[in-house]
């Protein structure tokens, strides 16, 4: 249906936005929805008095009330809160509460009961939709799961530390690799989130047998990079220090995958060679290809070699396909152009011609047409419903020790608040098989919310049990001013931390790289040929 929706043109598209948008609003307060159904369902079990059930924060833009319950939607939306007086004080988000009489004070075991019933629910939630991705199936592609290195960026650590494409990864510092990436027992976390200034990084060399060597993340020859900062106007810095996030850790390497064609742009030389979407090139000229990069690179090493053989498999057969990639006709006209110009202009004196060849842009290379499939050939996991539990907990713990960690380069600032959650959403449904991925996307999610809902920390879950407990201790509950004040400063700060990792999450989207459509420059034969 989405794809039909998009050949229909401006309105399609709009229509198709709406339309994920939904889905994502969907999905996304349902989980808010859950756990605060769950702190409701306590409140009502332990005899408490229940004022108001609203999802999102801020005035209500909707409310009813019904059996003395008010009902609401507000108008920041972020998160959600049941209105229980009896607990902790909790003005300065939900408002002030107004009842006839005053309320009798519950026990500290009523509050833990009432507070742990959120974070119960919002795990109930994830072992409902793993018990769902059980069924239905992961998709995940060669990229993903392999642990064999595809592709070396040239002058990167990986480089000079001596790794190369068709190596095994064994470990990282000693932990094992079981996937390139993800954020369990992966290349890609355990470098990003290595401590140690120099990897060692264990590799399996077909031939050669086990290596260990050491990668330096930081060995980056990147002159450009440090004049472009150096050269940028004064209020890059604040713009930056609002939107961007300091950058990650990365040695230079992708996980091996056969290049998969997502694509074929028109009157391109693989439109002429007749190649299809979903083709699997696996070998350029009899060379096993590990990554899509290492077609560009091979065309680039040999500029005079015309034409092409790649290896494609489609569905069960296997072709044998010749192409003959050329520059791209509307560039290659321009720089045409371009030439007859310079060479038309009046000469110049020594100085202009060396600051013009400085300035000079280097010449259009030959393409195939191709629009690669990032995601590559996929299959589909059936996971257990404990295995996706476990890798959610793990996830969850991997994270808050790197980030409370003070060797680690994640920080707070690295997270993602509602704006990034509801794009990666976004980002997942629009694909064909998105949905399968929500499903698993919302396990780790509502896995998520549970543990950080269970940090003591005032305002939030485990704020609340901590708090109970400490009643039980003393025998008496807090000063109720006192407790009052600390909950409306923390409520200010974590207030401020949303603002602050949505101001990165806009960040994101505004770094994204435009529309991502791929132009097509390639022109009709006939014009082709027609074209001087």
């Amino acid at each position: 249906m989405m794809d039909w929706l998009s050949s229909l043109g401006p309105v399609g598209s709009f229509l198709r936005w709406v339309i994920i948008c939904i889905e994502v609003i969907i999905v996304f307060n349902l989980m808010i929805l859950v756990h605060e159904w769950g702190h409701f369902l306590a409140a009502r079990w332990r005899g408490l008095y229940v004022d108001r059930f609203q999802i999102w924060f801020g005035k209500p833009i909707w409310k009813k009330t019904v059996n003395g319950v008010q009902y609401g939607l507000g108008c920041i939306p972020a998160g959600g809160f049941v209105s229980l007086p009896q607990m902790a004080p909790m003005e300065s988000i939900e408002g002030t509460v107004q009842t006839e009489e005053p309320l009798p004070p519950i026990s500290a075991m009523d509050k833990i009961i009432v507070a742990f019933a959120g974070p119960l629910f919002s795990f109930m939630l994830a072992a409902f939709f793993a018990l769902m991705v059980h069924f239905v199936g992961k998709p995940q592609s060669m990229g993903h799961t392999t642990t064999t290195i595809g592709y070396v960026a040239k002058e990167s650590p990986a480089a000079k530390a001596g790794l190369k494409a068709g190596d095994k990864i064994l470990s990282i510092d000693g932990n094992p690799i079981l996937r390139f990436s993800g954020m369990v027992d992966s290349v890609q976390w355990a470098v990003v989130a290595g401590e140690s200034e120099l990897l060692q990084v264990e590799v399996d060399r077909p031939g050669t047998g086990k290596l260990t060597l050491p990668v330096d993340p930081t060995a980056w020859d990147l002159p450009a990079a440090k004049e472009e900062a150096k050269d940028s106007p004064w209020w890059r810095k604040p713009v930056d220090f609002l939107f961007k996030r300091p950058p990650l850790k990365d040695i230079g390497i992708m996980g091996a995958q056969s290049p998969m064609v997502g694509s074929i742009q028109e009157n391109s030389p693989a439109a002429d060679a007749g190649l299809k979407p979903n083709d699997l090139i696996t070998k350029l000229d009899g060379i096993e290809l590990l990554s899509g990069i290492q077609i560009g690179d091979y065309m680039q090493a040999n500029p005079d070699k015309p034409s092409f053989v790649l290896t494609v498999k489609r569905g069960k057969e296997e072709l044998e396909i010749p192409i003959t990639p050329r520059v791209p006709d509307t560039l290659a006209i321009a720089a045409a152009k371009a030439k007859e110009e310079k060479a038309a202009a009046p000469a110049a004196t020594a100085a202009t011609t060396a600051e013009a060849k400085s300035g000079d842009e280097e010449a259009p290379s030959r393409k195939m047409g191709i629009v690669w499939d990032l995601q590559g050939e996929r299959g589909t996991a059936y996971p257990g419903v404990g295995e996706q539990l476990i890798e959610a907990l793990k996830t969850m713990r991997n994270t808050l020790g790197a980030v409370f960690s003070s060797k680690s380069d994640i920080g707070l600032s690295h997270l993602s608040g509602p704006a990034g959650i509801f794009r990666v959403y976004y980002n997942l449904f629009e694909r064909a098989d998105g949905w399968q991925l929500v499903l698993w996307f919302s396990v780790i999610l509502n896995v998520n919310l549970a543990v950080l809902n269970m940090l003591p920390f005032p305002v939030l879950d485990g704020g609340h049990i901590t708090m109970a407990l400490a009643e039980m201790v003393r025998g008496k509950p807090a000063q109720s001013r006192l407790l009052e004040y600390v909950q409306a400063g923390c409520a200010l700060m974590l207030f401020g931390f949303m603002i602050w990792v949505t101001l990165k999450d806009l960040g994101d989207v505004g770094g994204g790289g435009g529309s991502g459509k791929v132009p097509n420059n390639w022109l009709p034969k006939a014009e082709r040929l027609a074209t001087p």
